[in-house]
């Protein structure tokens, strides 16, 4: 019984190991951010900020700001009011009414990881309601974040590095 050898060198070997090395890169750049994607981002779930009996004020945090919703209580009905005040521990802040019934104040002096106390003036109905309530906001340049994005970079290096590694292999053992 004869076996034939299979001639591993020569150009055509050197011509596939091209090709393999552009495949390996490609895969390791999509894969890396599929794989070490952030999974603890906020998913735009409405914290409960302030009720009365007429209303209920419930906020969404996103990067930079703190998007109020206010509803009338008995029908959860959006309030439409040109006359909405917001102050932080005492101190008032610029708000912003967004065309989806939202109100949204930035989320600047509201971070901290500190509870901070929320006075939301509300003129709607004929009336003026004052509700107070608390929020703590993470502050966004923590260590632990800087940390993490180090990590991330860690791993995107190792990545490249097997992935190169690996594709020098597949290369001398074409040639």
């Amino acid at each position: 019984m004869r076996t034939k050898l299979r001639d591993t060198s020569g150009p055509n070997a050197m011509n596939i190991a091209s090709r393999l090395v552009p495949w390996i890169v490609t895969c390791a750049f999509v894969s890396g951010p599929l794989a070490f994607a952030d999974k603890t981002a906020p998913t735009g779930t409405h914290v409960p900020i302030a009720h009365s009996a007429l209303l209920t004020i419930d906020a969404t945090e996103t990067d930079d700001s703190l998007a109020f919703r206010i509803r009338h209580a008995a029908d959860q009905t959006p309030v439409n009011s040109k006359d909405v005040t917001v102050s932080v521990d005492g101190k008032n802040e610029p708000v912003t009414p967004q065309a989806d019934g939202t109100y949204v104040v930035s989320g600047k002096n509201l971070r901290g990881g500190s509870e901070r106390t929320l006075d939301i003036i509300v003129a709607h109905d004929g009336i003026r309601e004052i509700l107070t309530g608390k929020v703590a906001l993470p502050d966004t340049h923590t260590t632990a974040n800087l940390l993490h994005n180090h990590k991330q970079m860690a791993w995107w290096i190792l990545n490249i590095v097997i992935i190169l590694i690996a594709a020098l292999a597949v290369s001398r053992r074409m040639s």
